[in-house]
């Protein structure tokens, strides 16, 4: 079959991240030259000093509730955002060996089942005023209600949150991608095993391959979750904090009005968000689950004695499924995402009765 290309799905989202400085050319990671340069300048300029003035507001309005979290509520994703950054620069060179493994032979899908099963995957993931008024309550060291520094302002907040935006949607669809890598792995695991007898009359040399392919995906999975590890554990405590306070940033504003729906429309993206890490995240322990019944569906009964028993070991082995943990903490799957849920209401049952 023709060399599949897992890159190709994340192309867009290589190039993007390039374009944000978080992504080196080729192979390359971080080293000094005109490329860190831009990427200082831009996470400095757009990232960096968004936040600074953000943060410098809050001290000024800190005796207003109202006013602090409407700010903090996306205040804090953008911290976020740093902390996003700092994991994928970091693990850079870990990213880009990971990236190299998917175009080995052995994570190559082998027939048309394999890649129907790989299609399906990515393609659910590819589906899933009259006052002057800044987008956002900042402070700066000038008037901001006089042009042009209003004007001048008001393009630098919006610049600064589409840059903050990029980087979120990119790398968010750059783990999701990792997560439908790794889950199609185990598909394309569990149709070699269950067609074992038909890959070839050397049945012990073709079970011996599916072993070696399923310590690479455990090393794929480890690797991948050793990336993730702190952007879920601290991403899933801000994204509960901020779904809180949108809730009860919806009890203060007027209902069906245009910032009623702004608040509404940012508490669904940011519910979404999540949801879409635990999704995958659970996809992958479903599908690593199948590969003892998988093994047990092949036509082992005509097997010599030697490949029973190596198959029987291979099938204890396997009954535990790769799950993703942020620290191990907690796991990443639907029963995590329902937990966010409630110590989300948790939050704004706070600060409703704190208002109150």
């Amino acid at each position: 079959m023709e060399k599949y290309e897992w890159r190709y799905h994340i192309k867009f989202h290589m190039l993007t991240l390039r374009m944000l400085g978080l992504w080196p050319r080729g192979e390359e990671i971080y080293k000094p030259g005109l490329y860190m340069v831009h990427s200082a300048t831009a996470l400095t300029v757009f990232l960096l000093g968004h936040i600074f003035f953000q943060v410098v507001n809050i001290y000024f309005i800190r005796t207003n509730l109202e006013a602090v979290t409407g700010t903090v509520y996306v205040l804090v994703i953008d911290m976020l955002v740093v902390f996003k950054v700092y994991c994928v620069i970091t693990n850079m060179g870990m990213l880009k060996q990971l990236l190299r493994t998917l175009d080995t032979d052995m994570f190559q899908p082998k027939n048309t089942i394999q890649m129907s099963a790989i299609q399906i995957s990515t393609w659910f993931w590819k589906s899933k005023h009259r006052k002057k008024r800044l987008p956002f309550l900042a402070w700066y060291p000038f008037d901001t209600t006089k042009s042009p520094m209003y004007e001048l302002t008001y393009i630098y907040q919006i610049s600064s949150i589409v840059y903050i935006t990029a980087i979120h949607i990119n790398i968010d669809a750059l783990v999701a991608a990792l997560n439908v890598f790794n889950g199609s792995q185990f598909d394309i695991l569990c149709d070699n095993l269950r067609n074992l007898h038909k890959l070839g009359e050397n049945i012990l040399k073709n079970f011996i391959g599916c072993v070696k392919h399923h310590k690479e995906i455990l090393s794929f999975a480890d690797k991948s979750n050793r990336f993730l590890n702190w952007i879920l554990f601290v991403q899933f405590f801000v994204f509960a904090f901020c779904i809180g306070i949108t809730l009860f940033q919806l009890t203060l504003v007027v209902p069906m009005s245009n910032e009623f729906f702004s608040l509404l429309s940012y508490g669904v993206a940011i519910t979404m968000q999540i949801f879409m890490y635990c999704w995958f995240g659970n996809e992958i322990e479903v599908k690593s689950s199948n590969i003892p019944y998988a093994a047990f569906e092949c036509q082992w009964t005509d097997f010599s004695e030697k490949i029973k028993k190596k198959l029987l070991f291979f099938t204890l082995v396997s009954q535990k499924p790769v799950r993703f943990s942020a620290i191990n903490l907690f796991y990443l799957n639907l029963d995590t995402f329902l937990r966010i849920l409630k110590t989300s209401y948790s939050y704004f049952a706070l600060l409703h009765q704190v208002n109150s």
